[in-house]
């Protein structure tokens, strides 16, 4: 397949996948499979998120971290790797890197509400009592970028020439997780190391990333020319790229796009930039072994065998939130 050099990420629109007419469901999925070998994100119009839902959680966050650090800490639980509630300032880090950014973020995960057995994997959410409101409105935010993802890895399935609902059961109480993102104000950018960025260029870890609009510019992706674009999701879009997780199940065929939040110049240091992605995880069973059909002689088998629950493992203590 020729490689194309996108200037932008392609839209979609996902009633052409979900309307039942054959021929625009496959024109969906080919146009999904074309961008995400090429550049790896794609932008979503008629997805399952409210542009009002999405006001109504930014405004809940935005109350949250304007919190005192103190008051935040009380959510900052100790063991659980980062994996519920508030994580402080600085305490993640790209793979590879040493130096924090410059982000202090908030994470809600998946509630089982019936006797499935993964629900003892879990650790509970956590809800600051601070912003009642908080727990509602996550959750439902959380279920609609959930279904809109469900359809999404339908259409990656269809194209990798698997059943329709290859995903479905390896997702269902996944470990997907919803993180509100605070990029918070620099009064004094002399004060933070030389290095720091908001968010360095990085993998994300998952399947799939959905991410709604940002409150501002400087999320950027890495073209294969390596030219970096500007990335904006538009109202009523979601911008859904490939993690690390799904190219390592297609042995590379679909690509995990290095990404990064850069700073913004000195005199807007002290601006705020709030972003919500749900990183869509499987369960912690999946296998992420190559599938037969991306492995051949001219494409070896890249890397070994490993669980999703086992890499998500790995990566957590590369990125710093494990010990």
């Amino acid at each position: 397949m020729a490689e194309i050099l996108y200037d932008e990420v392609p839209s979609l629109d996902l009633a052409d996948f979900t309307s039942g007419d054959p021929k625009r469901k496959a024109k969906f999925v080919n146009d999904l499979g074309t961008a995400y070998n090429n550049i790896g994100f794609v932008a979503i119009r008629n997805h399952y998120l409210t542009d009002e839902l999405s006001a109504r959680l930014y405004s809940c966050i935005k109350k949250f971290f304007a919190m005192p650090d103190a008051s935040k800490q009380q959510y900052e639980i100790a063991g659980l790797a980062g994996q519920r509630g508030y994580i402080g300032k600085g305490k993640e880090h790209a793979k590879g890197r040493n130096t924090g950014d410059l982000k202090e973020f908030y994470h809600v995960g998946q509630e089982v509400l019936d006797s499935d057995p993964i629900k003892q994997e879990y650790p509970d959410n956590v809800w600051p009592a601070e912003i009642p409101e908080f727990k509602e409105i996550a959750l439902e935010v959380y279920q609609r970028l959930e279904k809109t993802g469900v359809q999404m890895l339908r259409a990656i399935a269809l194209y990798l020439n698997l059943p329709e609902d290859y995903f479905d059961k390896k997702v269902h109480h996944g470990n997907s997780i919803l993180r509100p993102i605070h990029y918070f104000p620099i009064e004094n950018p002399d004060a933070v190391p030389a290095d720091a960025v908001r968010a360095a260029e990085h993998g994300d870890i998952n399947l799939i990333t959905l991410l709604m609009g940002a409150s501002a510019d400087g999320l950027q992706v890495l073209r294969r020319d390596g030219k970096w674009i500007p990335i904006t999701a538009l109202p009523e879009q979601l911008v859904v790229n490939v993690g690390d997780m799904l190219e390592r199940l297609t042995n590379k065929k679909l690509k995990s796009t290095i990404h990064r939040v850069v700073n913004p110049p000195r005199d807007q240091m002290n601006k705020p930039r709030y972003s919500i992605p749900f990183f869509m995880h499987p369960r912690s069973e999946m296998n992420l072994a190559a599938l037969p059909s991306c492995v051949d002689a001219e494409h070896p088998k890249l890397w070994a065998d490993i669980t999703a629950g086992e890499f998500l493992n790995q990566r957590l203590r590369e990125i710093g939130l494990k010990k």
